[in-house]
């Protein structure tokens, strides 16, 4: 997982790219499940391209066209899928039976996943597993927040792979391997079912769930537009996370979106990046640092710094003021996001005091550097990115089918 992994959302304890406490009090919801029929793995692949979702209203006007319909069945179909959220074919009933059952014939579904698991936390946030067509599972939590004056915020933290290759000491993501990046529909569905949960309209996406986003970046884009285009979330709604993949960043930068990077840092010097961030000796901090000022040039929008503060680790004053200087030299606008670490279990990472916590931002704001920390949110809901997937899964769960043979298989004893 990244350890990512923006914003003034509140959110958990960097929920979705950075581990939690583990849940002590989680319960479960209630959550129907009779979403759609799974395809067989054997029969379908993950890559399949017969899905309707994370298409747009022009793409599906042209299935509907090719199908022989007239294009405004394309309209009727994008109205089904992004607002109606109607989960299988054969219950598109503004459609011809004809048209449902040419579509289903040829291989076409929507795309909608079950909810193999969710869990709820006592402070309202939500964390959904979901059981993808090839019976592996991934994560999303929503995350919501009222303020003082009655605005309502609703957070969708999405993860764009299955699992994590880059394997981040303090993350839980990494821990539970990784298997596959996520396709559009995969990332976009993420973002419906915690729209269900809640009957409320997401109001803002991060990108910082299970996952290194940068390693999946072709879906990952694809996702966004749809969210913003066809889900209707404004760009600057959308914070997409990385913890820092060669080359990538450029090649953000080149799409000019009004969405935030947020990039975890989590140390200020490269010799104690590489101790947190295994994956920082192939990309070193000037390296970053210079993309990221590059990338502020080209999009005139301001890059924020994940910082997760690990005790006795990285979080010390001094820490902070050579942070700070870091920023400093390679240009301005910056903001740092800092993330008290939640121990894990299996980690040896501490959470800091509070006294250190208050003593790092005071560093890095008397060297004039914006600075917030993050709201911890969801600690009883198992929350830490991946924990809830490896508590379920280590490989693909059995299809129903597989799972009767085996049972059907094992000897009885007389």
């Amino acid at each position: 997982m990244k350890c990512s992994p923006a914003l003034s959302m509140a959110l958990l304890q960097h929920v979705c790219s950075v581990p939690l406490a583990r849940a002590v009090r989680s319960r479960s919801l209630t959550i129907p499940t009779q979403t759609v029929s799974i395809p067989s793995p054997s029969r379908v692949s993950h890559g399949d391209s017969h899905v309707l979702l994370g298409m747009s209203e022009k793409e599906l006007q042209q299935v509907a066209v090719d199908f022989g319909q007239q294009s405004y069945r394309g309209k009727q179909l994008h109205h089904l899928l992004y607002k109606r959220k109607v989960k299988e074919i054969q219950d598109f009933s503004h459609l011809p039976l004809a048209f449902r059952n040419d579509l289903h014939e040829a291989g076409w579904r929507v795309g909608r996943s079950v909810v193999h698991r969710a869990v709820t936390a006592a402070d309202g946030t939500v964390k959904l597993l979901l059981k993808l067509e090839d019976n592996r599972l991934v994560e999303t939590v929503g995350i919501p927040v009222e303020d003082d004056k009655g605005s309502f915020r609703l957070t969708a933290c999405v993860s764009s792979q299955v699992g994590c290759p880059l394997r981040c000491s303090f993350c839980a993501t990494g821990k539970g391997g990784y298997s596959r990046n996520l396709q559009r529909h995969e990332i976009v569905e993420q973002v419906l079912a915690i729209e269900e949960v809640f009957n409320r309209r997401v109001t803002n996406v991060v990108f910082m769930g299970m996952g290194e986003p940068m390693l999946n970046l072709k879906s990952v884009l694809e996702a966004h537009r749809c969210l913003n285009k066809d889900v209707q979330i404004g760009q600057r709604m959308i914070t997409i996370s990385t913890v820092g993949v060669p080359n990538t960043i450029k090649n953000l930068a080149s799409h000019k979106l009004q969405s935030t990077l947020a990039v975890s840092l989590h140390a200020p010097n490269q010799k104690l990046r590489e101790t947190i961030v295994p994956s920082a000796k192939s990309y070193p901090l000037d390296a970053i640092m210079k993309d990221c000022r590059d990338y502020l040039n080209e999009t005139s929008r301001r890059v924020s710094f994940e910082y997760t503060l690990l005790a006795g680790v990285n979080d010390a004053v001094e820490h902070a003021l050579e942070l700070a200087e870091l920023l400093h030299e390679w240009g301005g606008g910056y903001h740092v996001n800092l993330i008290p670490f939640n121990p894990i279990e299996g980690s040896e990472y501490r959470r800091p005091y509070k006294k250190a916590v208050l003593a790092f931002v005071a560093a890095l704001e008397s060297r004039k550097i914006t600075t917030s920390v993050r709201q911890t949110r969801g600690l009883d809901a198992n929350a830490a990115c991946g924990q809830l997937r490896n508590e379920f899964q280590k490989s693909p769960l059995l299809a129903d089918s597989d799972t009767l043979q085996s049972q059907v298989d094992i000897p009885v004893a007389c």
